[in-house]
């Protein structure tokens, strides 16, 4: 569950709030996060993965609050510690994005290219 959004860290870049699925946030009047419904966290860990500052904290218990203080995460290294494990950010490493050997799709527009493109293109050259 969401726990802690860090006044110090976060930039007001708005991730954590456009990436939540269950709109657990809420932006102030300065544009900062505010965890306004927090027992509708789903724990899916997306606002954190997403923070490009490690302002954010989400418990791994997803029923129950847990009590943190943001100096405790700091001391023991745990903001922005889901973004370390799945290889978003800067921490010097490799992210895992950058070595994903997935095909990029072409996007087509519609019509372009289709079955039907090929079929144009045999009975023109006949």
């Amino acid at each position: 569950m969401i726990e802690l959004v860090s006044e110090e860290r976060c930039v007001t870049c708005g991730l954590c709030v456009k990436v939540c699925p269950t709109n657990v946030f809420d932006a102030d009047d300065a544009g900062l996060p505010v965890i306004a419904r927090q027992e509708d966290c789903q724990t899916c860990f997306m606002c954190e993965a997403y923070c490009p500052v490690d302002a954010l904290f989400v418990a791994h218990h997803a029923d129950e609050k847990v009590e943190v203080t943001e100096q405790d995460l700091v001391d023991r290294s745990m903001l922005g510690s889901w973004r370390a494990i799945i290889g978003f950010g800067s921490n010097g490493k490799v992210s895992m994005a950058a070595s994903d050997t997935t095909p990029i799709l072409r996007s087509v527009r519609p019509g372009a290219g289709g079955r039907g493109e090929a079929q144009r293109q045999r009975n023109t050259t006949v």
